[in-house]
């Protein structure tokens, strides 16, 4: 399927630049996929869109400051000359955390990275954290091992040192407000650079109403990565690469699943995140119908485009996503190419704010 079939109009001043003074103040489309009939909601009702006997997924995945600025500071182990050590010691470098490989090594991307080489050490704050570029990678990216001195952790120094890693298309700088409201209210397992921004209209209370309506709640956990503002190059979307993001599903939540489809009680997502972790781990668990969902870590691979069965998910709630990307594409293979545009077009006439700190759509 060509790219272009996922493409629309955005006025760029509808990108979303800072979070609504209230979490559910955001405005709410509601789609039928199966009519391609939509309304115009606000977040506050969702709770009463429910039927009341629904398993609502959420991903509890936690955003990490993955953005560090630093200054060089020579080739790990030798003894740079006087005129390398000043460039060095001077030398502005941003280090974006893209995914942990391990408790001290992370992929990264590395501005400039041209310049920056293999054995160099990247020194952050008054030098309690530090970090070797270990090896070159793919698409820019670094493999980087940390160092600490101190008793603080990696985690510690990244949560005090660290920025808010906001998308690219959102143009400003991150605020001390955006360690706040870039996080999901049910936020606890560090991992992620990018949000689950369906999870951001969430409130306590809300969460409080949709389980007083008989509701059933369950968390998983998926690692949001830059993989997800990747753009598509090729000219057929099925080219393309997909990225790879790890997740968790407890036993209980599995369990939880397993329970509502066995009742035949609706699955609804909060999030894409949630979409692709739940239809990976059904094809992990094959055709078992005692287990719709395999339990555990993994990696999800899924590439989901139109003409995919769903075999979880039976609604989504989601932000609006960007031109010409997967994203857009899973949705469009979750209600309907034509029904999610005409959806959009709307989205763009009425004025609906996109994108991560943007409004939502509930289709079902």
């Amino acid at each position: 399927m060509r790219l272009d079939a996922f493409d629309f109009a955005l006025p760029p001043d509808l990108i979303a630049q800072h979070p609504l003074a209230a979490r559910d103040a955001s405005r709410m489309l509601a789609l039928d996929r199966q009519t391609g009939a939509f309304f115009d909601r606000r977040f506050l009702e969702f709770p009463d869109s429910l039927h009341g006997d629904e398993l609502l997924v959420l991903n509890n995945v936690r955003v990490l400051p993955a953005r560090l600025f630093g200054r060089r500071a020579g080739i790990h182990s030798q003894s740079p000359s006087r005129e390398t050590a000043a460039e060095h010691l001077t030398g502005a470098v941003e280090i974006f955390l893209t995914r942990r490989l391990d408790t001290d090594t992370w992929q990264a991307l590395v501005r400039p990275g041209r310049k920056i080489q293999v054995g160099e050490r990247i020194i952050f704050g008054d030098g309690e954290l530090e970090a070797e570029i270990l090896s070159r990678g793919e698409l820019g990216e670094r493999t980087v091992r940390f160092r600490v001195s101190g008793e603080q952790s990696i985690e510690e120094h990244l949560e005090r040192l660290g920025h808010v890693p906001l998308p690219p298309y959102i143009d400003r700088a991150d605020e001390p407000s955006d360690r706040e409201r870039y996080q999901t209210v049910f936020a606890t397992k560090p991992g992620a650079v990018a949000a689950p921004t369906a999870g951001l209209h969430f409130t306590p209370e809300i969460l409080q109403t949709i389980k007083a309506r008989g509701c059933e709640l369950c968390e998983i956990t998926l690692d949001v990565g830059l993989g997800t503002f990747q753009p598509v190059h090729t000219e057929n979307i099925e080219d393309h690469k997909i990225h790879a993001e790890s997740y968790e599903i407890s036993e209980d939540a599995a369990r939880a699943i397993a329970v509502a489809k066995k009742n035949g009680r609706p699955i609804v997502a909060i999030g894409t995140t949630v979409v692709r972790a739940l239809e990976d781990a059904a094809q992990r668990a094959g055709n078992s119908s005692e287990q719709p969902v395999h339990p555990g870590k993994a990696e999800a691979q899924i590439f989901i485009l139109p003409g995919y069965q769903f075999r979880v998910v039976d609604a989504l709630l989601t932000n609006f996503h960007l031109p010409k990307s997967t994203l857009l594409a899973l949705v469009s293979a979750f209600a309907g190419r034509e029904h999610v545009l005409n959806a959009y077009r709307h989205a763009v006439e009425a004025r609906y704010r996109f994108y991560s700190y943007g409004d939502c759509m509930f289709i079902r």
